[in-house]
């Protein structure tokens, strides 16, 4: 490796790194959930949200086992990489950033939808886009600075989401609803709520993409995998059982959980759970925007881009060209109202990395001399249940995710000529 060239520092210790799989997974989606499920199955709709998480361990075990193996930025495209060559590897990095930029524009969208509710003339004909931008471009801003401005920002907004639904937690304590005796759905039921329930934690392999910049990768994001997904589990639970004691009643209204915080806490508690959805939103965002543009840093490390997108600035020590790139792109869409189409194959291209992830483990271990039972049982179930969620998606999300492909087939034999920065095995 050039002995000149400047690397990010490693400064983010394991409370910073659980806050990527924990945004990742805390999305809009905790805010709807709960009276989605309880509509569905009733009281037992916590313990549903818990067969969910359950069911989802393998894959985050899988991630886990992937990551205590490397310690650069890239996640899924060193895994691809190692396991199957640079062009899975490439493939596995171009999809999932050309998606996570349209998200990230598509999710801007909804927190403005949230907090139009508050301020109303954010919902006029021509504001949105322009707030969309705006918001994106203050994610930039703050991740050019630097990655300890952006993890204690990351934990800021981290603060501001969480408070709120743990006040529905307590409130629920002390409501003296009573959820009444568990009833077992029917099977049919629960095959379609597991669907949810997997949704519920997508999104809590970010932390991979900048395990470069995390002070023990190795350890850490491992830990925080197993520890967040864990946790978000618990946290589903507690907040589907206060939805359930407080206003059931409330499961067919569009904001079912500001409804329930509003009858337990009055107008400030309906008011509070607004504002965490929106910053719920943006911190999810906000960890893409710190993440995705480490993957592009990793896959310039490995000579599949160009090696601008490998300048680190010298007085923020950020991957400054990353950045900007990733965020001049999200602002473009998010400026564009009609982009809609390509953001719904986000899901599916998470859904083939992990695939890719899983599938790479039994491989490099069959190299070592030795697979694991454990860990081929949790790569069966985790392939398994990948590809049961993906043949849900419609084929429109194919064609466009077969697109995407296209595109980074051409792009692959145009940019990954490179040479890498580092033999693969001191990845």
């Amino acid at each position: 490796m050039d002995s000149t060239k400047i690397a990010p520092p490693r400064t983010v210790g394991f409370w910073g790194t659980s806050l990527f799989p924990l945004n990742g997974m805390i999305g809009a989606g905790i805010f709807a959930l709960p009276a989605v499920l309880v509509a569905a199955v009733g009281n037992f709709a916590p313990w549903m949200m818990l067969v969910g998480g359950i069911l989802f361990l393998p894959l985050a075990l899988c991630y886990a086992w992937m990551a205590s193996r490397f310690e650069h930025s890239g996640g899924s495209v060193l895994y691809g990489e190692a396991a199957f060559g640079r062009f899975v590897g490439f493939q596995a990095g171009w999809a999932r950033y050309a998606s996570a930029i349209v998200t990230a524009a598509a999710n801007m969208h909804v927190m403005i939808a949230y907090l139009a509710a508050i301020f109303p003339w954010l919902g006029e004909p021509g504001v949105t886009p322009v707030a969309a931008g705006i918001g994106l471009a203050l994610i930039t801003i703050v991740n050019l600075y630097g990655m300890r401005a952006s993890v204690g920002t990351l934990g800021v907004m981290t603060a501001i989401k969480l408070l709120p639904l743990g006040a529905l937690i307590v409130a629920a304590l002390f409501a003296g609803g009573d959820t009444g005796a568990v009833t077992l759905p029917q099977f049919s039921q629960v095959e379609t709520v597991i669907l949810l329930t997997f949704y519920a934690f997508i999104g809590f392999e970010g932390v991979v993409e900048a395990a470069g910049e995390f002070k023990h990768p190795k350890r850490d994001v491992p830990l925080s995998i197993v520890t967040m997904v864990s946790g978000v589990t618990l946290l589903y639970m507690a907040i589907i059982w206060a939805f359930n004691a407080i206003g059931p009643e409330f499961a067919g209204e569009d904001n079912a959980l500001a409804g329930v915080a509003g009858a337990s806490m009055g107008q400030l508690g309906s008011l509070a759970i607004v504002v965490a959805a929106s910053f719920s939103i943006g911190a999810n965002n906000f960890a893409s925007g710190v993440a995705q543009p480490r993957l592009m840093y990793g896959m310039a490390e490995r000579g599949m881009l160009p090696r601008w997108f490998e300048y680190v600035h010298p007085r923020f020590l950020t991957p400054f060209n990353a950045i900007l790139f990733y965020g001049v792109a999200a602002v473009l869409f998010g400026l564009w109202e009609g982009f809609e189409v390509l953001a719904i194959a986000g899901t599916l291209v998470r859904l083939v990395t992990y695939v890719v992830t899983s599938c790479a483990l039994p491989v490099l271990e069959h190299r070592e001399g030795r697979i694991v039972p454990l860990h081929l049982f949790c790569v069966i179930f985790a392939v398994a249940s990948s590809l049961f969620i993906a043949a849900q998606a419609q084929t429109q999300s194919w064609l466009v995710f077969g697109g995407l492909l296209v595109v980074g087939t051409l792009l692959y034999f145009i940019a990954a000529r490179q040479k890498p920065e580092y033999p693969l095995d001191e990845a």
